[in-house]
């Protein structure tokens, strides 16, 4: 066995003397593995430690996030309506996935698009956001109407790159409102 330059964790130093101490033909990959498995679990436990010392005893922080208030039957309409657009970038994935086109840009217009505003009430909601909290949630709908037109492209085209771009720009908004605000 060829000595290596530099210090050898010990991890590897056990798949070394494993190695030789069978006596069989143990190939580099398999050392190389078992070392990275061992090393995956030393420091995932590492962090799960450093992670319960760093929270032990601290007041977790602050969120930073502005606080929308929201009559309480308003507040769960929203977040009921949030898991519906989750639910629903999720069945576009998994129509995407088969390249189902027609059916993606469907699930986008009706549950996520500007047609899906009235479905939402959106008109009765807006005055309780903040302008550009209303603006990112415009955005969003704007967004997956316009992927809904790039996913039906795509079933012509058979490129769906151009409408995984759009959806795309439909999570950056769910991303940017969520980054920015929480209801209470």
């Amino acid at each position: 066995m060829r000595s290596l330059a530099g210090p050898v964790s010990w991890p590897t130093r056990i798949s070394m003397r494993l190695m030789r101490e069978c006596g069989m033909r143990i190939t580099a990959a398999l050392g190389v593995a078992l070392t990275m498995v061992w090393a995956s679990i030393v420091a995932s436990s590492a962090i799960a430690q450093d992670h319960q010392h760093s929270t032990a005893g601290a007041a977790a922080p602050a969120d930073s996030r502005q606080l929308v208030m929201f009559p309480e039957p308003m507040r769960l309409h929203t977040i009921t309506s949030m898991r519906d657009h989750l639910l629903a970038l999720q069945e576009i994935d998994i129509a995407l996935s088969q390249n189902a086109f027609d059916k993606a840009a469907t699930i986008a217009e009706q549950r996520l698009g500007m047609s899906s505003l009235e479905l939402h009430g959106a008109a009765h909601i807006a005055p309780y956001m903040p302008q550009d909290m209303q603006d990112i949630g415009t955005q969003m709908h704007r967004a997956a109407s316009r992927f809904a037109v790039d996913a039906q492209t795509a079933s012509v085209s058979n490129d769906v790159r151009p409408a995984l771009a759009a959806l795309g720009t439909v999570m950056q908004q769910c991303v940017a409102c969520h980054a920015a605000y929480r209801l209470h």
